[in-house]
């Protein structure tokens, strides 16, 4: 790390995704530089292992970054969004060869991001840069009485939008005059999936499976659901074992009720007369309210903010319902947007300048 540095420190993003991987250099917390690399359709398609892209997708960032004027010899640290590794918990992460080799094989659940992950860290060992990730999506930092399902076999798992929770649930502490650390907060990320979390004194000890579409329905997860009529459903011969996690994420909630997950022309068609759009879309921002009066009692009633974070937070409709279903218990604090960018920036800042301790990945670090 390099404390105490005069000039502002530069750190490269990226942040791979489906069909787009995202760069950005920053000073310190700002962006100097930003783009989105777009990976069309056909083109992935023509892989067949996610670990076939590295090469695709390495000349696309560097043919990027040699256009936007900086070079990586010139970078402090580079920072990656985090790879689906063994539960860790929540910190700043240095991304090894260990966690490459784990992200890349698969064992925890296979994402895009993770070929990313890879080539972040090959560039980190050509320029001789630390290489880092920051509130993987893994992060487990659950109580004992939320890993418990009422069936011996099922054990609830930690996975949600870690990162963007924890750097909305940073700013907005840093909004009252506190630190994250000192305060209990709910966070709603309201996105393509949904996790509404518990933050209790810097640690995440409760949060709805967001990965596997639990907790309430989103564009396009199917949320909780009452399990026998699910079980019927499973056993009655209509349906595959992929087509029923179809189901579940990616073609769940307001995409299975009205045919699209684009939460802006639903909002519109409600808002023009449609009921059923309205009706559904009402529902969903019910059963995110459902979460949060369930995450205060996780928190026994002591919470001093609710902080809602996402793209979905942008809906006027929605944060409208929201604050009057829960202003009651705590503030509201709106911070709209992924966010994912600057919070990788944020956390490699940290890095640098010495404030958080930077951890190292080893299977089952640092839990229970």
């Amino acid at each position: 790390m390099l404390i105490g540095k005069e000039n502002p420190y530069l750190i490269f993003v990226l942040n791979g995704g489906s069909t787009s991987t995202k760069i950005a250099v920053y000073e310190n917390e700002s962006p100097v530089f930003s783009a989105s690399i777009s990976h069309p359709e056909n083109e992935i398609q023509a892989f067949a292992e996610i670990s076939d892209q590295y090469e695709y997708r390495l000349h696309a960032v560097l043919q990027e970054l040699a256009g936007s004027g900086y070079r990586l010899e010139d970078m402090d640290c580079i920072a990656c969004r985090g790879g689906n590794t063994g539960p860790v918990p929540g910190g700043i992460f240095a991304i090894t060869q260990e966690s490459v080799d784990v992200v890349m094989s698969g064992a925890y659940g296979s994402h895009p991001n993770a070929v990313v992950n890879k080539l972040a860290y090959d560039l980190g060992q050509q320029y001789g840069k630390p290489v880092i990730t920051c509130d993987p999506p893994v992060t487990d930092e659950f109580c004992s009485p939320a890993r418990f399902s009422g069936i011996p076999q099922i054990t609830r798992q930690s996975s949600f939008h870690a990162l963007n929770q924890k750097a909305t649930a940073r700013k907005v502490a840093a909004w009252l005059g506190g630190t994250y650390e000192q305060m209990n907060m709910i966070v709603a990320h309201m996105g393509g999936g949904i996790s509404v979390g518990a933050h209790k004194k810097g640690k995440v000890i409760d949060c709805n499976n967001a990965l596997d579409g639990d907790g309430p329905f989103s564009p396009e997860r199917a949320g909780a659901l009452p399990n026998a009529a699910l079980i019927r459903l499973c056993f009655s011969g209509a349906y595959s074992l992929g087509q029923m996690l179809k189901l579940m994420t990616g073609g769940g909630g307001l995409m299975a009720h009205l045919g699209t997950k684009d939460a802006q022309a639903i909002e519109k068609k409600a808002a023009d007369g449609d009921e059923k759009c309205r009706e559904v879309y009402t529902a969903m921002a019910y059963q995110v309210v459902k979460e949060i009066g369930a995450m205060a009692a996780a928190l026994g009633g002591e919470v001093e903010a609710i902080a809602i974070t996402g793209s979905l937070a942008w809906s006027p409709f929605l944060m409208d319902y929201i604050r009057e279903h829960v202003s009651f218990i705590a503030p509201i604090h709106v911070v709209a947007g992924e966010n994912e960018m600057e919070a990788l920036a944020a956390g490699a800042l940290r890095y640098l300048n010495g404030s958080e301790e930077l951890k190292q990945y080893e299977k089952g670090c640092g839990l229970p």
